[in-house]
């Protein structure tokens, strides 16, 4: 989920997403991608403000680049986390669902 304003950290984000700001060498989102990949999840809907979109998508792609597959899914209006499951749900069809947030970042064993 990389929704929401990123009101915090005004006035950055109101040209940047923050999951698109960097944490060390990398942008934010980056950490949730990698612990969806060491999780083994291969599919992964990105859902955005509608705002926000085509910068995740300039950056992300399609996922091919790691050998996953990316869709995008937006969220017109910042309803939470149980909005982006049911958002997520439409994607996932009878399969199971993880979900995790595009600014929550950890990373390594542990």
């Amino acid at each position: 989920m990389a929704g929401g304003t990123g009101s915090r950290l005004s006035p950055i984000t109101k040209a940047v997403s923050k999951q698109l700001l960097p944490i060390y060498d990398k942008p934010m989102i980056y950490y949730a991608i990698c612990v969806l990949i060491l999780s083994g999840v291969r599919e992964i809907v990105i859902i955005t403000t509608p705002y926000d979109q085509q910068q995740n998508q300039r950056l992300l792609g399609n996922g091919e680049q790691w050998g996953l597959r990316f869709r995008y899914a937006i969220q017109e209006k910042a309803k939470g986390i149980a909005e982006a499951v049911i958002i997520a749900e439409q994607f996932a069809a009878e399969r199971s669902l993880a979900l995790i947030l595009g600014d929550n970042f950890f990373f390594g064993a542990g």
